[in-house]
């Protein structure tokens, strides 16, 4: 976890100081505000849009970008789109032709299960503060202090209002990234039945072979499309998640021509959670293998070798079925108002530089796969 002691030789800066403060005088209020008939209305009404939208991961990957567009200050929105793209290609990913050839049922099941509830329950969390902001828009009226009842942590009640008087999109943004990361934390990366069937059964194919951390941001310049993006080696760290939710963001915002070409790209190219999406002359929705054709590999410095089919990789709709989920577990993440160290802006540079290291990873899995196909075979 986050050295703290380390991070108090930062100073913090006069924004950072008032949210701190903030922050513990909430901590020590148990305040509760009385609410109007007109107020009891909204809220319904906010978890009636949420829920009608978080059907699956199409429907959220979305909302984000629908958001984003009616709302381009909101910066999380769009990085939430295009990391809910890569988890809904992950998806997929599972009942594609590639790493269905490596995991049993159950375990693309497990993993499955694991992906979509961390995608559900993020948009249950995220998806009504963005409506709380947008009512308070068009009423002209700070409405954050509704948060509570919509089960928000405290630490984004401060925050948003922090975000209303000052208009600072990367303090918004990161403390929504820390929020969600730490609302995961407990939820999802400790839950005792991911433990026990996705990290610990799949320690080693998730982390040394499958390789499936690559997060990828498209994006078309001139004539070829390129691939930009991070890998996270230390999935089950918060640390780790939370800086690489902060690299992202860098990444995705840190320059504005390359920002207008993703958002170009996005706005395309509708999310379908298949990697057709970005890449068609290398997969397919539609199935091109041929069950009695013995497997060779395809791919070789991520261009497709002539004649050979291109992967299949289905559209989320036909790859899985929408879930009901379980109501999500009620509780405050929020404990120590030093998490605020997360948002002093590090100014650091990253490249994004992703898609030699993609490539690779993909002859790998079509290597793997291949050569278990080959074994069960002839074994």
């Amino acid at each position: 976890m986050f050295n703290f002691k380390k991070q108090k030789k930062i100073t913090l800066s006069k924004p950072l100081i008032k949210i701190k403060n903030e922050l513990i005088k909430k901590k020590n209020s148990c305040k509760i505000e009385m609410l109007f008939p007109k107020e009891e209305i909204l809220l319904l009404q906010i978890k009636n849009q949420t829920n009608r939208l978080n059907k699956n991961n199409v429907t959220r990957t979305k909302a984000y970008l629908d958001f984003y567009n009616l709302h381009p200050e909101i910066h999380w929105a769009f990085l939430g789109h295009m990391v809910s793209r890569n988890g809904g290609w992950n998806m997929t990913d599972l009942k594609g032709s590639i790493l269905s050839q490596l995991l049993s049922d159950k375990e693309a099941k497990s993993f499955f299960t694991f992906l979509e509830r961390g995608n559900w329950l993020i948009f249950q969390d995220i998806y009504p503060q963005f409506l709380v902001y947008e009512e308070s828009l068009k009423r002209g009226q700070n409405l954050f202090f509704l948060l509570p009842y919509l089960n928000i942590s405290s630490f984004m009640e401060t925050i948003w209002n922090h975000f209303w008087e000052e208009q600072d999109s990367y303090i918004l943004t990161t403390a929504l990234i820390i929020n969600e990361q730490s609302y995961l934390e407990k939820r999802v990366i400790k839950n005792p039945t991911f433990k026990k069937e996705v990290f610990n059964t799949l320690e080693f194919k998730l982390q040394d072979l499958l390789s499936m951390s690559h997060i990828l941001f498209p994006y078309q310049y001139h004539d070829r499309l390129i691939l930009i993006g991070q890998t996270l080696n230390h999935f089950e760290s918060l640390h780790e998640r939370i800086l690489l939710g902060k690299r992202l963001y860098i990444i995705l915002f840190g320059d504005d021509n390359r920002l207008k070409m993703i958002k170009k790209w996005a706005n395309k190219h509708p999310h379908t959670a298949s990697r057709k999406d970005y890449w068609p002359h290398l997969f397919n929705d539609v199935n091109e293998n041929d069950p009695r054709r013995f497997l060779k590999i395809r791919i070789k410095e991520c261009q497709l070798i002539h004649g050979m089919p291109k992967h299949y990789s289905p559209r989320l709709e036909f790859a899985w079925k929408n879930q009901i989920h379980p109501e999500a577990e009620i509780g405050d993440w929020f404990s120590d108002w030093q998490i605020i160290y997360y948002l002093v802006d590090s100014q650091i540079k990253v490249d994004g530089e992703i898609e030699d290291d993609y490539c690779k990873t993909l002859e790998k899995l079509e290597l793997a796969a291949n050569t278990k196909k080959t074994i069960s075979k002839f074994g």
